[in-house]
């Protein structure tokens, strides 16, 4: 049990840090310069509206939901093929890492469908 932990301890925190990229914005000035110069505009005293609507934020935010799980993807693929390669001839850990690589390529069809769907979707909404 103690193992497993630390397994999936290891697994979170390696997607944590392949997925923390996605969650950076980088704004082009700092945000007191926004402050500063958002009276200053030709719209009277309120600042121009950004573009960022909603749907696009919803976008973004399903855009990194499949691509996490297009990095889940890849992490169980290793962890099948290298639980396959250290089963030595073990017929039963064979069959789980074979097993794992079936539910990982299934998973990994269910993923692709589901972007090819908010593919079509995005390109009417957005």
């Amino acid at each position: 049990m103690k193992k497993i932990i630390q397994q999936i301890s290891i697994l979170i925190s390696l997607v944590f840090l392949l997925v923390l990229p996605y969650f950076v914005f980088a704004a082009s000035s700092s945000p007191l310069d926004r402050l500063h110069s958002a009276g200053s505009g030709s719209s009277g005293p309120y600042a121009e509206a950004s573009p960022t609507t909603l749907s696009s934020i919803v976008g973004i935010v399903i855009s990194a939901a499949l691509s996490l799980l297009g990095v889940v993807f890849v992490v169980l693929i290793v962890l099948g093929g290298f639980k396959w390669m250290m089963a030595g001839g073990n017929e039963e850990d064979v069959s789980k890492a074979q097993d794992r690589i079936k539910t990982a390529v299934i998973g990994l069809v269910l993923t692709l469908s589901a972007y090819a769907i908010w593919a079509f979707i995005s390109s009417y909404v957005l």
